[in-house]
């Protein structure tokens, strides 16, 4: 397994954060923050995860008024990231930003060093991000429709990128190839940049990925956009139909991202992160960015340690028969 990581300071400055009154080693917290914090990023720098996370710290940094560190800890589908925040000490200086990966990982995994909902406390939830299918620019067919066709006539020479087990673009490309009925050949790659660069070089046929990381290359041209797997179109991208619209309305997902902490974190830690986190996702810059990679902020209802703890649990609920189907699994 990979292990590496890429570090961003984020300088501080301006007020600090709200006072929280959570049960549990309020004393101790009740100067937080006073040094750096870290977010983790289990996946590589420059991918959506981590596009994500550096447009919510600065502003959250401005209102802890301490800097925030973006530390990319890649490997395994981004378990080896979560283990390293879940057997952190509960102080909130060290604290995971994750995907619905978050939810998949206890059935992808037959040994997690942790458990999602026993081992983290939640924060909230962050954005959920629309998914693309998009392809080699020469590839042959030229709409969603032409292209379900000619996957189920050539599946065995089609080429399916993603970033790994566990990555959203796998999962995504689980559900693609289960509702189409057929088995392409799939390629992992160490990270989402890797694999779509691949993409644009037409060294593979097709992914599956965020809109947070394709867009710049649908809008450039450098890939074929067939389809957006919301039951919406995308504002961002207008002119791309939905699978929905193109007759395959099994095809929805959307990735979530979220903000997690150890489980003995003191909860007016806790409420101290959410408040920081609901001013970022009010700050224009943040919404302005979100919208032009086809995403948008949570509500401040969503971004609640309550909501997003509900939500986590449910998606864990959904994702197991999906994954157990799909016979995908590691030991």
């Amino acid at each position: 397994m990979a292990l590496g990581a890429a570090a961003l300071a984020l300088t501080a400055c301006g007020g600090g954060g709200a006072d929280g009154a959570g049960s549990g080693g309020d004393d101790a917290a009740s100067g937080y923050p006073e040094q750096d914090i870290t977010f983790v990023v289990p996946f590589s720098a420059g991918g959506p995860t981590d596009t994500v996370t550096r447009l919510v710290a600065e502003p959250m940094s401005k209102e802890l008024g301490k800097p925030i560190i973006v530390q990319n800890v890649e490997g395994a589908g981004g378990t080896i990231a979560a283990g390293q925040v879940a057997a952190a000490e509960g102080d909130g200086y060290t604290v995971l930003m994750h995907h619905i990966g978050m939810s998949t990982a206890p059935s992808l995994y037959a040994s997690l060093p942790y458990e999602p909902l026993k081992d983290f406390k939640t924060i909230g939830l962050v954005t959920e991000v629309p998914m693309t299918i998009i392809a080699r620019k020469d590839l042959e067919p030229k709409t969603f429709e032409e292209l379900t066709t000619y996957l189920k006539a050539n599946a065995d020479k089609v080429t399916l990128a993603n970033a790994g087990v566990g990555a959203a673009s796998q999962l995504c490309g689980l559900l693609l190839q289960d509702a189409l009925g057929v088995k392409l050949t799939e390629v992992p790659y160490k990270g989402t940049g890797p694999a779509l660069n691949d993409v644009v070089a037409g060294e593979v046929d097709l992914m599956c990925d965020q809109t947070t990381n394709t867009t710049p290359q649908i809008k450039a041209n450098k890939v074929k956009a067939y389809a957006v797997t919301t039951p919406e179109r995308v504002k961002s991208l207008p002119d791309l139909p939905t699978t929905e619209e193109a007759g395959l309305s099994e095809l929805q997902v959307g990735v979530w991202h979220g903000l997690y902490v150890p489980a003995t974190t003191p909860d007016s830690v806790v409420e101290k992160l959410t408040a920081a986190l609901q001013k970022a996702l009010a700050d224009d810059n943040v919404v302005t960015q979100l919208a032009e990679l086809g995403s948008a902020p949570a509500s401040q209802e969503d971004a609640t340690p309550e909501a997003h703890t509900k939500q986590l649990s449910s998606q864990i609920d959904l994702w197991a028969p999906i994954i157990k189907k799909a016979g995908v699994s590691v030991k």
